[in-house]
C-alpha cells in the first residue's frame, strides 16, 4: 500500500524538489501551496516524469488561514507524512530598525502555520499507524545572527515547537524529525527576503563554492521518512561543506 505525503510550500524550492522525490520514492504526494498554477505545472512534470510515482494532487493552500488548513484537511483520506515546509524570511534589518509587520508575517508562516496543518493532520497520521511529521526548519533557528533578529525569533520558535512535539507523541505511532538547511540556493528564498531585489538576493551566496540546493535538502528527507518505523532521526543539520555556521561561510575571492 502506498502512504500518502502532504508537502507544504511545494510550489517551488525544497518543497517542489521534495515532493519530487517522495513521489519516485513511492509516496501519493499532494502538493500544497497557494500558487495553484505552479503546483499544476509540477504535478504534471512528476506524473509524466518519474517513473512508478502515485497519485499526484495539488492543493491550494495558504498557512496563515485555518480555513485553508481545515479544507485541505477535509480534502483528504489519510495521511502518513507530513513535511512543514512553507516559511521563509522577510528583510535583513537590525532589531531596532526592524519591521514589526515583517516579524508576524515570518511567525505566521513558520510558526503558526506549522502548527495549523500540524493540528489539522495529526489525527490521520496517529489513524496510519506509521505517521512522520517533518518540519524544515534553518540553521538560523540554533544560531543567530545580526540581521536575523525575525527569523531567527521565528525558526527558534519552529524548533521548540519540533522539540515539544516529539516530547508529546512518544507514546503514538508518529515519528518527528528536523531538518535544519545551511546556506541552500533556491530560485526564491533570497529573493524574497530582500522584496525582489534581484542584486541583494545574489549577495549570500558570491563566492560559495558550492551551496546547497534543493535536492539536497530533499534527499535528507526522503532518507529520513524511508527509514523503518521504529527508527526516529531527531534531526539533520546540513549545510555546504564551505560553511561552518550561519556566520562562517569560505568564500572564493
Amino acid at each position: 500500500m502506498r502512504k500518502t505525503a502532504v508537502v507544504t510550500g511545494a510550489s517551488s524550492g525544497i518543497g517542489a524538489a521534495t515532493a519530487r522525490r517522495l513521489a519516485a520514492e513511492g509516496f501519493h504526494v499532494v502538493l500544497a501551496a497557494r500558487r495553484r498554477d505552479r503546483l499544476d505545472t509540477l504535478a504534471k512534470e512528476i506524473a509524466e516524469g518519474v517513473p512508478g510515482a502515485g497519485r499526484v494532487v495539488p492543493v491550494t493552500l495558504d498557512v496563515t488561514s485555518q480555513e485553508s488548513v481545515d479544507a485541505l484537511a477535509a480534502g483528504l483520506s489519510g495521511c502518513h507524512v507530513l513535511v512543514n515546509n512553507a516559511g521563509g524570511a522577510l528583510g535583513l534589518e537590525a532589531v531596532a530598525e526592524a519591521d514589526p509587520d515583517d516579524w508576524r508575517a515570518m511567525y505566521d508562516t513558520n510558526v503558526l502555520g506549522l502548527l495549523r496543518v500540524t493540528q489539522a493532520l495529526l489525527p490521520m497520521m496517529v489513524e496510519s499507524g506509521a505517521g512522520h511529521v517533518v518540519n524544515i526548519t534553518s540553521l538560523a533557528g540554533h544560531v543567530a545572527y545580526e540581521g536575523g533578529g525575525g527569523y531567527n525569533a521565528a525558526k527558534h520558535a519552529a524548533v521548540a515547537v519540533n522539540e515539544v512535539l516529539r516530547l508529546e507523541l512518544v507514546d503514538r505511532p508518529v515519528r518527528v524529525t528536523e531538518v535544519a538547511p545551511g546556506l541552500v540556493h533556491t530560485e526564491e528564498f533570497s529573493l524574497v527576503r530582500f522584496r525582489g531585489d534581484a542584486e541583494r538576493a545574489a549577495k549570500p551566496y558570491e563566492g560559495v563554492p558550492e551551496p546547497l540546493v534543493a535536492d539536497d535538502v530533499a534527499d535528507c528527507v526522503a532518507w529520513a521518512v524511508t527509514r523503518p518505523a521504529h527508527v526516529n532521526i531527531d534531526r539533520i543539520d546540513v549545510q555546504p561543506q564551505a560553511q561552518a555556521a550561519p556566520h562562517k561561510v569560505h568564500r572564493r575571492v
